[in-house]
């Protein structure tokens, strides 16, 4: 829902209509990433604080500065929040703006992927590892060599390949980078570079990691997101075009790679063949939820999926501090996926 109508919306009536409940209600979470490991559900999401400065579409009204890891013995058991996995006054190299994180496990270590804004402003993302799912976490001294945006998820293929996607407009800055290098230019302004209505949308990136997990072991690239007919979404396609929120999951072979459109707030997919893509759009996961964001992971659970999701239905709006809920999806016979509404 658009921002300009949280004010209207009754939040009582929302919350009986809505199709899930906030998991945790001691602290508020966004941008679930989940997974599942050894039988248990692990949720790494980023971590609400008010900053107490006005809403902006740069996220300065949020104090993100640290990271909880939530876990669930099944679906419908009590989720339990771990405490801090990770603050950023433990990461060398980080300052400020700890935003969506994810993680990933490997030879019995846990990575923690996550984006932060280093002290000369540019947003780069790091790894922490662990012996334990729920940390505590030691970040690397360093970000990932090449890295910038926002948003990293982490893919692990079926032959044990590894995966990151990445990126994010607006206040992730990936619009800075059209050129190569971080374009500083007039750093009030979370639109300024993006590419006009008829050229084509700016794409979300990927690169296969080291076998460390630390590092990545090729450049970047742009994953190409098309339409039936193969052409490109176009930047003024905004409800369907790559807005932030990467995420892949692979279902009977093929590579589902879904997405936020940010600010006309649908959570979107698109089907390839492979990694790298190129996916075709094919339609909708998520419908728009209450709060100015949508983020979003993709899991499987007991051989059903499951969407983990965001919105701000607990902090009735206030600063749009949003929290994690999660919900069925099912994929057709086709392959496509039945879009969710969140609220009957």
């Amino acid at each position: 829902m658009p921002e300009a109508s949280i004010e209207n919306i009754d939040f009582e009536d929302l919350n009986k209509r809505a199709i899930s409940q906030p998991l945790v209600t001691n602290i508020y979470t966004a941008d679930p990433s989940a997974h599942v490991f050894n039988g248990t559900i692990y949720i790494y999401p980023s971590h609400d604080v008010d900053a107490g400065e006005a809403f902006d579409d740069l996220g300065s009204h949020f104090a993100m500065e640290d990271y909880h890891v939530i876990s669930m013995d099944s679906i419908d058991s009590e989720a339990i929040d771990h405490g801090v996995a990770l603050h950023v006054n433990d990461v060398p190299w980080a300052k400020e703006q700890m935003w969506a994180p994810d993680a990933n496990e490997k030879d019995g270590t846990y990575y923690l992927f996550f984006p932060a804004k280093a002290y000369d402003g540019i947003f780069r993302i790091g790894v922490a590892t662990s012996k334990s799912p729920t940390g505590p976490f030691t970040a690397q001294p360093e970000a990932i060599k090449g890295s910038f945006s926002i948003d990293p998820a982490v893919f692990k293929d079926d032959d044990g390949s590894y995966y990151m996607y990445f990126g994010g407009l607006w206040g992730g800055q990936l619009q800075r980078w059209k050129s190569g290098e971080f374009n500083g230019e007039y750093p009030e302004s979370p639109t300024a570079f993006l590419p006009e209505g008829n050229e084509k949308a700016l794409l979300p990136l990927v690169a296969k990691m080291t076998d460390d997990l630390l590092e990545f072991s090729e450049k970047p690239r742009g994953i190409e997101i098309v339409d039936k007919n193969g052409d490109l979404l176009l930047a003024k396609d905004n409800e369907r075009r790559f807005f932030e929120a990467a995420w892949l999951h692979k279902y009977n072979e093929k590579y589902y790679f879904s997405y936020s459109t940010g600010d006309t707030h649908f959570i979107c997919y698109a089907v390839g063949d492979n990694p790298y893509g190129p996916f075709t759009y094919d339609g909708r996961i998520l419908n728009p939820v209450v709060g100015w964001t949508s983020h979003h992971s993709v899991c499987e659970v007991d051989g059903k999926w499951y969407l983990f999701y965001h919105d701000s239905s607990l902090s009735k709006g206030v600063t749009h501090l949003r929290s994690v809920k999660v919900a069925e999806i099912t994929h057709r016979e086709d392959g496509s996926i039945e879009t969710l509404n969140p609220y009957k």
